[in-house]
C-alpha cells in the first residue's frame, strides 16, 4: 500500500478541517441564523485509516464574517504534520444553495456545496488532484453540521490502483 507522504497528509487534513464557503450573500434570515448557529470553538479527534492507522487532532474556530457569512480557521495535526486552513460559509442567493470554500497551507483549495438536512447542514466536496508524485487522486469530503457536532469524513483514492485513505473526525464545542 502507498505510504502517506507529507503533501498527501496535508491534503487529507485540508479536507478534514472542513471545506468552507465564499460568494455574495443576501440570504434569508433563517439561512443566516443557521450558519451563525455554528459560531464558536470546535475540537475534534479521529483516525486516518490506510496502510497504517493514525490519530488526527483538530481545532476549528468559526466567527461572524462580513455580508452575513461565517469565517473559519482551523488546524489539524497528523503524524507530525500541521495543516492550517481558512474559509467562509455562506448561503448564495444567486445559486440558491449553501457553499463552503477553503484554502490551506497544503496548496489545496475547494468549494463544497451544502444543503439543509433536518435542522443541520451537509456539505459535499468532490475533487480530482495529483499527489506529490504526480499520481491522480480522487478526493471526497462529507461534512455534516448538526446542533451539537460537526462530523467530517474524508477519503483519498488513488485512481490507478484503487488504494485509499479514509479519515473520520467528529468535532464538538
Amino acid at each position: 500500500m502507498t505510504i502517506v507522504g507529507p503533501l498527501l497528509r496535508r491534503v487529507m487534513l485540508a479536507g478534514l478541517a472542513a471545506s468552507m464557503a465564499a460568494g455574495s450573500a443576501f440570504a434569508a434570515p433563517v439561512d443566516v441564523a443557521l450558519l451563525k448557529s455554528y459560531v464558536g470553538e470546535w475540537r475534534g479527534r479521529g483516525t486516518l485509516t490506510g496502510a497504517e492507522t493514525e490519530t488526527v487532532v483538530c481545532r476549528m474556530s468559526l466567527k461572524d464574517g462580513n455580508d452575513e457569512k461565517v469565517n473559519y480557521s482551523g488546524r489539524c495535526t497528523l503524524a507530525g504534520t500541521t495543516l492550517s486552513i481558512n474559509g467562509t460559509l455562506a448561503y448564495i442567493d444567486a445559486s440558491a444553495r449553501f457553499e463552503a470554500a477553503m484554502t490551506s497551507n497544503a496548496t489545496f483549495s475547494g468549494i463544497a456545496v451544502g444543503q439543509k438536512r433536518g435542522r443541520g447542514l451537509v456539505f459535499n466536496l468532490r475533487e480530482r488532484d495529483q499527489d506529490e508524485d504526480g499520481r491522480d487522486i480522487s478526493i471526497t469530503a462529507d461534512i455534516t453540521l448538526t446542533a451539537q457536532q460537526i462530523d467530517v469524513g474524508f477519503q483519498v483514492v488513488y485512481v490507478e490502483t484503487g488504494e485509499s485513505l479514509r479519515a473520520e473526525v467528529p468535532f464538538t464545542k
